[in-house]
């Protein structure tokens, strides 16, 4: 339904309020759930007496992400029904617009976090362990021999890594998030000018260059651990690391899923070139995405 026809007299009202809802209640549960589940199993990873009962978190851990898909796929199956039937008017649309808005700001604070620990790490607190600042005697007594570089080959525990390099598997992956925008924008022009088969082409196209990114992330840090003696625990360079490419990872994982949902809508015929916000929102997403991964390469691998 295009937006014109939510303002004809049989349109629906200003503001649609669903009936009650058991959707929010089960998202939170499965939420405390999966968080309950993933710090136990942290905890008894590196515990070295093995419990009782086994590492129990990690089996709570994935009945709660099962939990989380359940909630996702009913919860917006019934917002793609009300889409459907008409249901959404001007105004419930910017607030679906405001909420995108927010939830992509509160994911650039996520990152700003872990960047900020980042460049904490490079500016201030390597520097300073090297004898910077009024901290000279501490680095003599301590780690006399180690030294101010980036990436932290050395680190003061003598941890001995290497640092993966930039235009290798990193600046393939570049290239095809950088593919992967421009093609979810010529899939965008398509829906806007109603072709329906360049948007299944283009949008097809995107999520196989989503799919070919983290199949070679996942050979990425197959080499990192294997060839590179490259880990979590290779000092703060490996952990910050593994924690922005990971979560970075992790996002591109979300990104595709919601295309490829896009993707499927699309055949579908759920569309038009007037009415297409789950497009849209899946679209800016996409390009958070590819524009965080700019800013990894950039620090992480390249700088």
């Amino acid at each position: 339904m295009s937006q014109e026809s939510l303002h004809a007299g049989d349109g629906p009202p200003d503001y649609y309020v669903p009936h009650s809802s058991a959707w929010p209640i089960i998202g939170s549960t499965a939420l405390f759930v999966t968080a309950f589940g993933a710090g136990h199993f942290i905890q008894q990873s590196t515990d070295k007496v093995p419990t009782a009962t086994g590492s129990y978190g990690l089996w709570i851990f994935l009945i709660g992400l099962a939990a989380v898909a359940y909630m996702m796929y009913g919860w917006f199956a019934q917002v793609v029904k009300e889409s459907i039937q008409g249901l959404v008017s001007a105004k419930l649309d910017r607030s679906f617009r405001q909420s995108m808005f927010w939830f992509i700001v509160s994911e650039i604070m996520f990152f700003a976090a872990f960047f900020g620990a980042l460049f904490h790490a490079r500016v201030i607190t390597v520097p300073w362990l090297a004898g910077a600042s009024d901290n000279l005697q501490t680095h003599l007594l301590l780690w006399p021999d180690f030294a101010d570089t980036w990436p932290l080959f050395l680190t003061p525990g003598g941890g001995l890594t290497q640092a993966m390099a930039a235009w290798g598997l990193p600046f393939i992956n570049t290239v095809i998030l950088v593919t992967s925008s421009i093609t979810v924008t010529l899939a965008h022009w398509a829906l806007k000018k109603n072709n329906r088969g360049a948007l299944k082409a283009w949008l097809g196209f995107t999520v196989l260059l989503g799919a070919v990114f983290l199949v070679l992330q996942v050979v990425e840090y197959y080499e990192a651990y294997h060839a590179l003696n490259l880990t979590m625990a290779s000092g703060i360079y490996g952990s910050t690391f593994f924690m922005l490419t990971g979560f970075h990872g992790l996002h591109v994982t979300l990104g595709t899923i919601m295309l490829a949902v896009m993707l499927i809508r699309s055949m579908r015929g759920h569309f038009t070139p007037d009415d297409h916000f789950a497009f849209e929102a899946a679209s800016w997403y996409w390009h958070f995405v590819d524009v965080v991964w700019l800013f990894l390469f950039t620090f992480v691998y390249w700088f």
